[in-house]
């Protein structure tokens, strides 16, 4: 068995819904271990948008890296995320942050997720629920990343998941 840390953000309809039920999709295929609070964070690279909810998932499953991006996709699409402008808008939008200690580059998918460090809205829930997380690159713990992060952006908790 895997642990995979999970993002998950929505800025459309009703976010914290979407995420919940993303995250009830997900367990019909992985065990559930941990959520946490639910952050509210400003786009980072598209700024014309609605404000992002976010929030990091650890999941224990037996499927391998690969597998786990088809049942993200599937569940992206299941529930009506359409790619069309990059970092826009998004219904749900669900990341592989790590995997274990796993290091996998690959032209579809990269472990650790590549831009985990310059991310504040990924950092701040990570640590809540892992702060110990060494990354497997930079050999570092999340909190220390979090703690040496140098983007502004502006990233409040406002509450729990109602699992």
């Amino acid at each position: 068995m895997a642990e995979y840390f999970i993002g998950l953000g929505s800025n459309l309809g009703d976010r914290k819904r979407n995420i919940e039920g993303a995250i009830k999709i997900l367990e019909q295929t992985m065990t559930l271990l941990k959520v946490s609070s639910f952050y509210e964070s400003e786009p980072m690279y598209l700024k014309d948008q609605p404000w992002f909810l976010n929030c990091v998932a650890k999941f224990e499953s037996d499927l391998d890296p690969m597998q786990v991006l088809k049942t993200l996709q599937d569940t992206e699409r299941e529930m009506g995320r359409t790619r069309s402008i990059r970092y826009g808008p998004r219904i749900i939008d669900l990341d592989i942050l790590f995997s274990g200690n796993t290091i996998l580059q690959s032209d579809t998918l990269k472990i650790p997720h590549p831009k985990i460090q310059e991310r504040r809205f990924v950092l701040e829930p990570m640590a809540e629920i892992d702060p110990e997380f060494i990354h497997p690159v930079y050999g570092t713990s999340v909190a220390t990343l979090l703690k040496n992060l140098e983007s502004k952006e502006t990233v409040r908790m406002i509450g729990k998941a109602d699992l």
